[in-house]
């Protein structure tokens, strides 16, 4: 940074330490932007605008935009953009702000440091794929940090992720998930699953003590020692003790443990027995029915993505970034994006659109001041409410309605509990793991599928490693589990009240999302949750909806 822009930026921060003491959580209606910060708030609409579309562009890897502007030019505009809002903070005064418009200057504060020169250089060389070939080996060099070591084994992970040959096929992690339950030859299964090694392999080695993930969670755990963990961020941002929630974790663990027969299946079986659902509905959904399923869904509840603008990026190529993710395009509408890779149609990807798609209307759906205008404070949250309508695929009524077939309940509640039990095995792991890093990640987990899935031990694999979550996003597998906790009391609560969805609702987005997705940052998810359900969350429902297989 030049000392030129370098005056103007310690004039914002100072501006922002100037009395402020911090505000409380908001509530109701936004207010409007007093005089003061307008100006402020439409050049912040104006850099946060531009720098969706810069990251939306480099994320598709194109180098123009869908509106025409090239990515220097928008690497530009980022800058200048910044700058202005620079300026414009420099011209208020904090003192003079009542609690509303402070508290939307603290987060635009909080959040302009993402916006350094440096990212918007366009002269910045991104680093060059990594050396995959050879073993991880920690050096004690000034480049040897927990950040380059996390980005260089998830680029070895995307790498191994997106190109796995079976029986001279090309495959992908996800077309393999789907293909585990519906081959019908076990011995094909098997070697599906075992073509997975690569994948594993790229994030923990050999499972030895120095092996890459281990290396990580040695630092990670060095680096939480003075504070939090990330999962216990989780679990307090929605008002949940870490250890109540870990409690729960185990209760819903036990409640799916005691639907399953008294017998080990290996982990390809495992995932044959919980794909029944897959196997007779997936040839309904051919991948070229993907998206129009997916609207058509979505418009019967009075929504249309289309409608909404909504990018749709669903097509692999090399170098995508292997995981599925919806993000902000455009926020004055706001507008948003789905980013996945889908090679075959079938249920498992008919359910990870659908989810998607829910992350898509919650962006759609926010009504705030563009100080606000942005994803919740909780990851768990908003994973939460993507499945608020995404999950209603798995009752029969849903199924016969837009697929003309379905699968019986038992069949289909296992298809929608095996994955979500999997996210909840994973999250135990990530809390186990850090608390212990001196044992073996593939003890842990092997001990955990054994007693809760029932599936065959096999601690000399590290068969875990299959979520890019764990390298990148340590206690975001949370999000799911806690999410699936927190999803079937809002759908519970919601079902009392509307019915359920399998048989269409045109007033139901218009009625959910003033109250669950318009607020953006402006509310703490908690407060929202809670005057939601008008009590704080529990286990309850998704015990009581996990029994009905059962009946």
């Amino acid at each position: 940074m030049t000392g030129s822009r370098t005056i103007p930026l310690l004039t914002w921060h100072a501006a922002l330490l100037v009395g402020l003491t911090g505000a409380a959580p908001l509530a109701g209606q936004a207010a409007r932007p007093a005089a003061p910060l307008a100006p402020l708030e439409r050049s912040w609409l104006l850099l946060r605008n531009m720098a969706d579309e810069l990251r939306m562009t480099r994320s598709r890897g194109l180098l123009v935009s869908s509106r025409g502007r090239s990515v220097d030019s928008l690497s530009a505009g980022v800058e200048r953009a910044r700058l202005e809002v620079v300026r414009r903070a420099a011209a208020v005064r904090p003192a003079s702000l009542g609690p509303a418009d402070r508290a939307a200057f603290d987060d635009m504060a909080r959040i302009l440091p993402s916006f350094g020169s440096a990212a918007a250089d366009s002269s910045a060389q991104k680093p060059g794929p990594p050396n995959c070939t050879e073993p991880y080996h920690p050096t004690a060099g000034p480049n040897d940090t927990l950040a380059g070591l996390t980005d260089h084994v998830f680029a070895c992970y995307g790498a191994a992720a997106q190109r796995i040959v079976v029986d001279h096929d090309t495959l992908d992690r996800l077309t393999i998930f789907g293909l585990l339950g519906r081959t019908d030859d076990r011995a094909r299964r098997e070697r599906l699953f075992r073509a997975l090694m690569p994948v594993w392999q790229s994030v923990n080695g050999d499972d030895g003590a120095r092996s890459p993930y281990r290396e990580m969670v040695r630092r990670r755990v060095a680096l939480w020692a003075q504070g939090p963990t990330p999962m216990d961020d989780r679990a307090r941002g929605l008002g949940v003790a870490p250890d109540t929630l870990e409690r729960w974790l185990l209760q819903v663990l036990e409640g799916w443990q005691a639907t399953l027969p008294d017998t080990l299946l290996e982990p390809w079986d495992w995932y044959y027995r919980n794909g029944e659902a897959s196997r007779r509905l997936s040839g309904a959904i051919p991948r070229d029915s993907l998206l129009p399923l997916n609207r058509r869904f979505y418009r019967a509840l009075g929504v249309d993505p289309v409608a909404l603008g909504t990018v749709y990026d669903i097509d692999p190529r090399p170098g995508k970034y292997p995981v599925a993710f919806t993000d902000i395009a455009l926020r004055s509408p706001m507008t948003p994006w789905v980013s996945a890779s889908y090679r075959i149609g079938g249920l498992d990807n008919l359910s990870e659109l659908l989810h998607e798609t829910g992350h898509a209307i919650h962006i759609a759906g926010i009504r705030t001041r563009p100080a606000w205008a942005d994803w919740p404070d909780s990851d768990t949250f908003t994973e939460a409410i993507a499945d608020l309508a995404a999950l209603e695929m798995y009752e029969p009524g849903w199924q016969q309605r837009f697929l003309g077939v379905a699968a019986p309940l038992p069949v289909s509640l296992r298809a929608k509990y095996s994955g979500i039990m999997l996210d909840v095995a994973w999250s135990l792991f990530e809390i186990r793991v850090h608390r212990n890093p001196g044992r073996s990640p593939n003890e842990i987990w092997a001990e955990l599928t054994r007693d809760y899935l029932k599936i065959v031990p096999h601690p000399e694999w590290s068969w875990w490693a299959m979520r890019g979550q764990l390298v990148d996003g340590p206690g975001y597998m949370l999000n799911y589990a806690f999410g699936a906790i927190l999803v079937a009391d809002l759908r519970a609560a919601l079902t009392s009240r509307r019915g359920r969805l399998s048989i269409g609702d045109t007033g139901w987005y218009g009625w959910v999302a003033p109250r669950l997705y318009r607020f953006g940052a402006e509310r703490p998810a908690r407060d929202v949750v809670r005057a939601f359900l008008g009590r704080p969350v529990g286990t309850g429902a998704l015990l009581t909806d996990l029994a009905r297989g059962n009946r």
